[in-house]
């Protein structure tokens, strides 16, 4: 095998890895395999495991649930780049593919294949390794923000076990479509974390619906059609457009989405049935989740409770979104940004300190869950495993702040949180600990750096 190209860069810096690809498909997908080979293989080892766990089943089940659904729906371009990656990792492309669909697999195939495997079991019910706390993320511009531009804000909610996969942030430079800059794991050709930024200009986050039911084995994967829409959109509109098309229902989620050509940002949630979009030049829009989206949060969700209300669950990030988005209207810039996604104020206490699972950063192995509405059992390794912000001007420069760890700084000793919780203590060699790493800013490599 071959030696990465010259073109490949790899630099390790404040607990994160800075990966430039550039090429053709394959070359770069090969590039990204050599050089996160170790990642790779980690990354995928703790998956199998992880599903496992959740499911009672061995990750071939979603091996071969992914070369069936997606290997006929993948183009040339995107199933080259991925057999790039699984040559380079020296990994099979059918390992590689499902660990791309991970989310699409676990969260949206293997509830709806159960139930329907099983009808005795009823409708399907959610993934139990996800529940319902996964990100918070927030975008801005017009008089919400300090000088009108863009400001956009995320952090990564997961099992601590596997958001040790998460940072990653990759710079390509494919040989057609736009240049990206993005957040991601090892192995992966979409961000899925997900935090984007793109030379057509456009800034792209999420967060996930949670307990969204619905699935189509016909239908293209969501890491497919993201990293198709984010590598050859212009707009939002194109975005959208390029999204929905032969949509599985894969990883729903709530798109904040911004245009640093027309100052404008966008809401846009896709369901399997409905659709919901909002768009202004002027505003603020926050993602918790829980649709906003009417149809999709009352037809397309399970759950008895309202996630969109309960100060108890998600309904306290929400809640907690509007008084700072108030708090601090025409004041939003990057370092505001940073402290907002930091944030540990409980709306349900009414405490300003008090890191949690219904804090915007996310802390859940310290909540006791002592109250209804809490999903996730009490002190679970789980919640916010990272922070990035970035506004309009550093958009257009191809650059964003991260900060790998909690965003608020707080560390994380997984061997001492299993001492004080050896509940947990089967996830020992799977979970790492988090130091406290400053916030980086991160560009694109310049030719001659």
């Amino acid at each position: 095998m071959s030696e990465p190209s010259l073109d490949a860069v790899r630099r390790d810096h404040a607990g994160w890895i800075f990966v430039h690809l550039e090429g053709e498909p394959y070359d770069r997908g090969e590039q990204h395999g050599q050089l996160l080979g170790n990642e790779i293989r980690n990354a995928i080892r703790t998956a199998r495991y992880l599903a496992k766990w959740d499911t009672g089943e061995d990750f071939d089940t979603f091996v071969n649930a992914a070369v069936a659904q997606f290997a006929p729906r993948l183009d040339n371009e995107f199933a080259d780049e991925i057999q790039g990656i699984a040559d380079g990792a020296k990994l099979s492309f059918a390992e590689v593919l499902a660990w791309n669909g991970y989310m699409d697999l676990l969260q949206g195939w293997w509830p709806t294949h159960t139930a329907a495997r099983d009808p005795q079991q009823g409708a399907a019910r959610p993934w139990r390794g996800r529940r319902g706390h996964h990100c918070s993320a927030f975008i801005a511009t017009g008089s919400a923000t300090r000088d009108g531009r863009i400001v956009m804000a995320h952090n990564s909610w997961d099992r601590y076990a596997a958001g040790d996969a998460f940072n990653v942030v990759f710079d390509i430079v494919p040989d057609s479509g736009h240049r990206i800059l993005m957040q991601g794991l090892p192995g992966c050709i979409s961000s899925l974390t997900d935090f984007w930024i793109t030379s057509a200009g456009l800034m792209i986050t999420e967060t996930t619906i949670s307990n969204f039911i619905g699935y189509r084995t016909s239908g293209a994967p969501e890491f497919y059609r993201s990293r198709h829409a984010t590598q050859y959109a212009s707009s939002i509109g194109q975005w959208c457009e390029m999204f929905a098309v032969a949509n599985n229902g894969g990883y729903a989620n709530s798109w904040l989405l911004g245009d640093v050509k027309t100052g404008e940002i966008a809401r846009y949630e896709l369901g399997l049935q409905h659709t919901g979009f909002e768009i202004t030049k002027d505003g603020f829009f926050s993602g918790f989740n829980a649709a906003t989206d009417l149809k999709i949060r009352n037809q397309e969700c399970a759950g008895e409770g309202d996630d969109f209300t309960d100060v108890r669950h998600n309904g306290a990030r929400r809640l907690r979104f509007m008084q700072l988005a108030e708090r601090h209207h025409g004041k939003i810039d990057v370092e505001l940004a940073k402290e907002m996604i930091a944030d540990h104020h409980d709306v349900y206490l009414d405490r300003d300190d008090n890191p949690c699972s219904r804090t915007i950063c996310g802390h859940l192995e310290l909540d006791d869950a002592r109250f209804p509405g809490s999903d996730h059992g009490p002190f679970n390794p789980w919640g916010a495993n990272d922070g990035k912000v970035v506004d309009s001007e550093m958009a257009r420069d191809l650059a964003f702040w991260a900060r790998w760890g909690h965003p608020c700084g707080r560390p994380f000793d997984a061997q001492a949180f299993m001492l004080r919780h050896p509940q947990w203590n089967w996830l020992n060699g799977y979970m790492r600990d988090r130091p406290s790493w400053p916030w980086t800013r991160f560009d694109v490599l310049r030719s001659g750096t």
